[in-house]
């Protein structure tokens, strides 16, 4: 009998980690209670490409690559000059909808960021 409910509890912290590991995909999602995120720029890459976060919540953008790097708003709301390694950026997106940005460097670098409803 004992056997028997191991195998259930077991089998049962099993179909939850699943069910974690499912919640979260390749893009970032930020719960209403934090209000920032992180993006490492890491390989010519920005990582997450995709995060999505509530209004009123920051992001900040990190340098782990050796060349310098820009985080660049396509339509002009923002940009970071120049990080050398090691450099952040930091940008709290105030207003819902998708901002989209790249590396004016490297203009194939891209990235999006989505901002949903005001946090609660």
């Amino acid at each position: 009998m004992q056997t028997r409910t191991s195998l259930r509890t077991s089998l049962a912290c099993l179909v939850f980690a699943a069910a974690c590991l499912t919640a979260t995909g390749p893009s970032r999602s930020l719960a209403a209670s934090n209000a920032s995120v992180a993006v490492t720029i890491k390989n010519d890459a920005f990582n997450p490409a995709t995060v999505r976060i509530p209004a009123g919540s920051a992001v900040t953008f990190t340098n782990a690559d050796d060349d310098p790097h820009t985080v660049t708003s396509v339509k002009r709301l923002f940009d970071s000059r120049g990080l050398a390694q090691g450099d952040s950026f930091r940008y709290v997106f105030r207003t819902p909808g998708k901002y989209e940005y790249y590396c004016k460097v490297h203009p194939f670098m891209r990235g999006t960021i989505i901002v949903t409803g005001a946090r609660s």
